[in-house]
């Protein structure tokens, strides 16, 4: 039996997201919205909401772009293993990325 795999899990760890092709270091989760679905999570009641828990900012050349995820929207991202991304509703490609540091003993 395999986990199944949540885009949200992998945002909670993430350093980066690549969305559309383009690298964004600037992307944010709503914490009291995680901390209301962990509630019913642990209360064994489901869960759904419109409200907007993913947001991203990255610069396109000179240009700003910004997008927005509902909590919905998040859940039901289709995970792509061929390429190690997600899909979400409105075409958009997300990839989470962890930051690798190196620590030394010295």
């Amino acid at each position: 039996m395999t986990d199944t795999l949540y885009l949200l899990d992998q945002l909670e760890t993430a350093d980066m997201l690549e969305i559309d092709g383009l690298h964004a270091s600037d992307f944010s989760l709503d914490e009291p919205l995680l901390d209301e679905a962990e509630a019913a999570a642990e209360a064994d009641q489901p869960f759904a909401s419109e409200a907007t828990v993913l947001r991203i900012e990255a610069v396109d050349g000179r240009e700003r772009r910004q997008w927005q995820f509902s909590y919905n929207q998040v859940m039901e991202a289709l995970y792509q293993p061929e390429d190690d991304s997600w899909q979400l509703e409105g075409d958009h490609v997300i990839r989470c990325f962890a930051a690798i540091g190196a620590e030394g003993d010295d």
